[in-house]
Formats: structure tokens, sequence, C-alpha cells
């Protein structure tokens, strides 16, 4: 008679074969990660690579545990029933085959519900993909072979236990408390609203405002907010998708005479998209003799970080910030690609003179700094002759930095923050030749539009930064020190109307304009309390 083991035995060979797929998993992730370093010239000792492997799987396996248990079990439960019917010589294969499939849609579901074009950063190229998919095949080799080795047959109850013991992979968090805050002196006033994904707002000297909508409209509105023209004709054609669509709106700084302004937006597809600027003229209520100036080289997938944010510098040149394709990570670091960095051009889209990769081999000339992953907030201290940036984090390490020509701001090399997996982007907080940021958020705030307020109205917040954030819905008030080595981040305003600020706008007036992220966005505007 064939020995028949309960179902406690299967339970704890599915447990340990569980485990292994978890460890392997963030073990293979890892060295992967690490790889991509190390083929940019990243030096990394021993001890550190081993550090930072131990590091994961405190971080990154328990969600890559809860990941991967749903389909393992499942996958489980299958080739054991099959296996039941068609003799245990089948277990291995059904057991490994499952679990290497259970995987892959996982994958694909979490890729596809993921507000990010790839969860795992491991898996953005087929060779890390296929090199993950090894988790499952221990996994499901292991479970297949601890369970035959004893048994040829599991009783219906083994196939309840391990249904059971799924509850065990399951992973709670915790979410800190939202601190109450004092409201400031001030009243904040809906001028306008039904925008769709506003992203910036640029004032005519009439005080009419344009404000850009991310599926491609640019809006015209009064002084009050009335919308005069609902979208404007002659925007170029937007790839409007995910985080792509039309960003930026920059007047140029002969308006009045030229009545020329400038727009960055997303163009392309899915599968071959870039950062463009084009130039334009403004007529009543038309774009007229619109021309692309600039287009990021080369092409990436996916509709996630475009970086878009424009300013004038007091040269006449235009800054222009662009991001890092979210799975192009390594770019940033290549001088031969766009990708990643902030570019500086004159008004016609030509390469200045002086920008500092000029007539250097295999480096495109119009970059001005490199290293950035998603810089979407930009000014221009005219005052203290300074460029300002935030960029985004992952999971923490949102960055504020005043930029060098030619330096490198570090990422992917060095970051504070971890990947939304939890995985380690890098063993470095910092890295000799990259520059360290003034200022560091984590947990991530997400940056987003940024103003440095110079108006009357609120002359307590003269000279700071007013940084919008997405996550914290609310704007962040940050204090730079006078030698521009220092910052502090203050207080947090605005945060009453609980929604995700998109840009922050000084008005003519001195007054403080929001623009709200979400399908029925608004423009607000900020001003002393009566």
């Amino acid at each position: 008679m064939t020995d028949k083991p309960g179902w406690i035995s299967t339970i704890i060979s599915f447990l340990i074969a569980l485990l292994v797929g978890i460890v392997s998993g963030s073990v293979i992730q890892t060295q992967i990660n690490l790889v991509a370093l190390k083929d940019m010239g990243v030096e990394i000792p021993l001890s550190l690579w081993l550090t930072t492997t131990l590091q994961d799987l405190l971080t990154f396996a328990p969600i890559y545990g809860v990941l991967f248990s749903v389909g393992f079990l499942l996958s489980q439960l299958l080739a054991v029933f099959i296996a039941r019917r068609l003799g245990d010589r089948f277990q291995a294969l059904l057991s490994i085959v499952g679990a290497v499939l259970a995987l892959t849609v996982t994958f694909k579901m979490v890729d596809a519900f993921a507000p990010m074009p790839t969860l795992i950063a491991a898996t953005r190229e087929t060779l890390g993909w296929g090199l993950m998919l090894i988790s499952a095949v221990l996994a499901g080799g292991l479970f297949a072979w601890l369970r035959v080795r004893s048994i040829r047959h599991v009783r219906h109850s083994s196939v309840a236990g391990l249904a059971l013991m799924f509850g065990l992979s399951s992973l709670a968090w915790d979410v800190p408390p939202v601190q109450a805050q004092e409201l400031p002196v001030y009243q904040l006033t809906t001028i306008a609203e039904g925008l769709e994904h506003p992203w910036s707002l640029a004032f005519l000297p009439d005080g009419r405002m344009l404000v850009t909508e991310r599926p491609g409209r640019l809006r015209l509105l009064s002084p009050e907010g009335e919308t005069l023209i609902e979208s404007i004709s002659g925007v170029p054609e937007v790839y409007a998708s995910g985080q792509s669509g039309l960003f930026d709106v920059l007047l140029s700084p002969q308006f009045e005479n030229d009545q020329q302004l400038f727009l960055s937006y997303a163009c392309g597809n899915w599968e071959a998209n870039h950062t463009c600027l084009a130039r334009a003229v403004l007529t009543e209520n038309s774009l007229e003799k619109v021309t692309e100036i600039f287009r990021v080289q080369p092409a990436k997938r996916g509709d996630a970080h475009y970086g878009g944010r424009l300013a004038w510098l007091a040269d006449d040149t235009l800054i222009l910030t662009l991001g890092d394709g979210f799975d192009y990570r390594e770019e940033a670091q290549n001088l031969g690609s766009h990708i990643g960095t902030l570019v500086r051009l004159n008004r016609d889209g030509s390469v200045p003179y002086d920008n500092p990769f000029v007539g250097k081999d295999e480096s495109r000339p119009e970059i001005y700094s490199y290293g950035h992953r998603n810089v979407q907030g930009l000014v221009v201290d005219a005052e203290n002759q300074r460029v300002i940036i935030h960029e985004h984090g992952p999971r923490g390490g949102d960055e504020i930095n005043i930029i060098e020509a030619g330096a490198n701001y570090g990422w992917p090399i060095a970051t504070t923050g971890l990947d939304y997996t939890g995985a380690r982007v890098t063993p470095f907080e910092e890295y000799p030749g990259t520059e360290p940021p003034l200022l560091e958020w984590t947990p991530s705030i997400a940056p987003s539009g940024m103003t440095l307020y110079t108006g009357e109205l609120f002359p307590q917040w003269r000279g700071d930064l007013l940084v919008g954030a997405l996550v914290n819905k609310e704007v962040r008030r940050v204090r730079l020190s006078e030698d521009g080595t220092q910052a502090d981040d203050v207080e947090g305003l605005f945060g009453g109307p609980d929604e995700r600020i998109r840009d922050v706008r000084t008005g003519p007036e001195g007054a403080i304009y929001l623009l709200t992220d979400n399908p029925n966005g608004r423009v607000l505007r900020i001003t002393p309390a009566k």
C-alpha cells in the first residue's frame, strides 16, 4: 500500500519552497540592479555588494513575497490536482511550468495595473525577466521534490491546508498619521474649474492666463478665471497617456513684441515617444507658425517621466527639464542621450556655443546637466543668478538642487530613495563625482510645480520656494540660505482643498496661483485674508 502522509507535511513542503522562491527572487533582482550600476563604471566593494543583498531581503523580499505567493499557491494547487490524476512522475514538470507561468502572469498584471510602467526594475529587459523566473523554477522544482520524495498522492486535506496557509503570506502596511496644522492668514478662492488635468499656467501681459491641460488643450482664461477660449487651435499633436501629454507653456521674454510662446509636450506613441518643444505665435484664438524646435533623443517606450518644465536664463537661452523615462534610468548617466538631463537651447532650438558638452565626443551638445530622475520643478533666481530645480525620487529621495553647468546630480548612482518595491536602487546615498542635494524628502512628497515667491502680498514668504506636492496635497515652503548651500523645509501650506497640486505660480499682482491635478481640475488664487 502506498504511503500517504497528511496535509501537514504537504504544507511544510509548500512553505519551504515558497521561502526559497522569495529569497532567490530577492537575491536575483539585487544582482541585476547592482550589475547595471557596475556596467556604468560604479565601483561597488564586495562587502557593500553583500550588505545590499541582505538589506533587500528585509525591504524588497516581503513585497516580492506577496506578489510571488498568490500565483505560486494557485499554480501548485493545480499542479497537485493534475498530478494526482496523471501520476507522480509529472509532478516536477507541472510544478515548475505552473510556477513559471504564474509568475509571468503576475509580472504582466502588476505592470498593467501599477501606476509605473515596470514595478520590479529587474524585469525592465528580457534578460532580467528571464533571470527572475529562475525563482519560480527553484520554488516549483523544490516543492515537487519534497512532496514526491515521501508520497505519490495527496489527500484532499492537503489541498485545503495549502489554501489555509496562504494567509501567512499577507503583508500589512502602517500609514503614518497626518499631522494637523494651524492655518496661516490667507484666503483661497476657486477662480476656474472643470479643467482636465491642468499642468501649467502662464500670465499674459494684460492679466489673462494660459493653462495647459494634459490631454492636449491650451485654454485661455480671463484675469477673473472665466474661460475665454476652451481650446486654442494649432496646438501640436500630443501623445496623451498616463503621465504623457501637454506640459509647460512659456512666453517669450519679448512677448509683447513677437507674441511667441513655447510649449513642451510628449510626442510619438507608446512604442516610441519623446519630450518635444515647439515654438508658436499666439493670435487672438489660435497658434500660428507652429514649429518643433527640439526633440529628445533617443526615443523611449512607455508613458512616464518626461520632465517638461521650461524657464529662461538671463542670456535669453532656454532650459528644458527632462525625465529618465522610468525604465531607462541608466540613460541619465549617458551623455550620448538626452534622457534624464536638463538641456539648454537657443530660442530657435540650436545649441548655445558655451554649453558644457559642446565639442565633446559622443556627448549631446544640448545637455546642461545630467543624472536626473524626473525634474518637474524649475525656477531661475535672477537676483542670485542660480537655476533651482527639484526632482522626483522613487520611494523617498525627492531632491532640491542648485544647478551648475556640466554637473552630475547622481541618479541612479546615488539616492536616498528606495524603489517602489523596497529594493535598493543603489548602495550609495552619495558618490564621488556627483552633487548631493540641498534638501531631500523621505518619504516622498512627489514634488510638482514650483515658484520663487517675489510678490508683495506675503512679505514673510519673499525669497522662499513654494513647492507643490502631489502626494501631500499641499505646498511646501522651502527657505534657501543666501549662499545657496542649505535649504530648509519650513512648513506645509494650502492643504485645505485636499487635492493634488500640479503647479504653483506667483501672479503679477503678488497672489499665488495653484493648479489641482484632477479630471475636474481647478485654478485656485491665494490672497491674504480680509
